[in-house]
């Protein structure tokens, strides 16, 4: 039901970063671009894509997206991209001064969150998150655990 709520705007969602969500606490989200050749975007729309070990770095005023790793496309040659490599990001250069001095302060970073398809482009979602620690993990669970029993008691009745 999300995906048909999603599509109906436009967004067609293809990864999330889980492993981003459960390591981090998300402070803020960005929307960008990414640089791909033509059998990445074919691979990625078949659903290709990893993110479980992904991070973003900011390199002399560019942002890239490290560890993201993009399976071969099913029908292209193959030499036809490297699995695992740099992608440039798109953002504007203000956004990137912003962000920038976000990730200089203590204990913040860039993580990408998903990667999705809007009007035929694909886009990553950015988020600044801080790292949470073990107790944090441990209380975001039992937060979950009490949510599904609640919610399992309400279905019985």
């Amino acid at each position: 039901m999300a995906k048909a709520a999603t599509e109906s705007e436009g967004i067609l969602i293809v990864s999330n970063n889980k492993k981003a969500f459960h390591d981090y606490e998300i402070l803020e989200r960005l929307e960008a671009g990414i640089v791909l050749k033509g059998s990445e975007v074919k691979s990625i729309r078949e659903g290709n894509i990893n993110l479980k070990d992904t991070y973003i770095k900011i390199f002399h005023s560019e942002v890239y997206l490290v560890g993201c790793h993009i399976s071969p496309y099913s029908h292209s040659r193959q030499d036809a991209h490297e699995t695992v490599c740099d992608r440039k990001l798109l953002l504007h250069k203000r956004e990137i001064e912003k962000f920038s001095a976000k990730t200089k302060q203590k204990g913040l970073t860039l993580v990408p969150l998903k990667v999705y398809f809007k009007k035929g482009r694909c886009k990553v979602e950015i988020g600044v998150g801080k790292g949470k620690k073990l107790y944090d993990k441990r209380q975001d669970l039992k937060a979950k655990e009490a949510n599904r029993d609640i919610e399992r008691a309400f279905k019985k009745r």
